[in-house]
């Protein structure tokens, strides 16, 4: 199966409890979902649980719905969490000077052959790699990141 995007957490938190403070954005993510075949992961999927059903979020899934969500999301291609998948992602985040959560999301985008990563976590329009972050809830469109496929690398001598 081809992919095009790898949805990061927050599009999913979105698409499951946006109705009742952010409904703009809960279309978008699940238009997200239903458009065409997407990835995730294992860190997401970890992650969509832990904050989908924190006892301190006004609006939030229970532990079964959490469960629910996540059943429906595996049936999309999701990135295993293996020592490669690390490896890069440890690579990544030295390179982009990025915490090594985001640069295992790019790891697992890559790794499953997705160009695109949907996320507000960083930088709309930047090119990691093979990997470029949109942020799918502005109005702007995506202007090129100091981080492109292009960038030189300059060393000392």
């Amino acid at each position: 199966m081809t992919v095009l995007y790898f949805l990061d957490t927050n599009i999913l938190i979105y698409a499951a409890l946006g109705k009742e403070q952010e409904e703009k954005k809960r279309r978008r993510a699940a238009e997200l979902m239903s458009a065409s075949p997407f990835c995730t992961s294992a860190q997401v999927l970890q992650e969509f649980y832990i904050v989908a059903t924190r006892p301190e979020r006004k609006v939030r899934l229970s532990e079964a719905s959490a469960l629910e969500w996540i059943e429906l999301l595996e049936a999309q291609p999701c990135a295993a969490i293996t020592a490669s998948l690390v490896k890069n992602a440890v690579l990544i985040s030295l390179r982009y000077k990025i915490s090594y959560w985001d640069g295992a999301i790019i790891a697992a985008a890559e790794a499953l052959g997705a160009s695109i990563l949907y996320t507000e976590d960083l930088n709309h329009g930047q090119v990691y790699g093979t990997v470029a972050a949109i942020n799918p809830f502005l109005d702007k469109p995506a202007q090129p990141g100091f981080h492109d496929s292009k960038q030189t690398v300059l060393t000392k001598d």
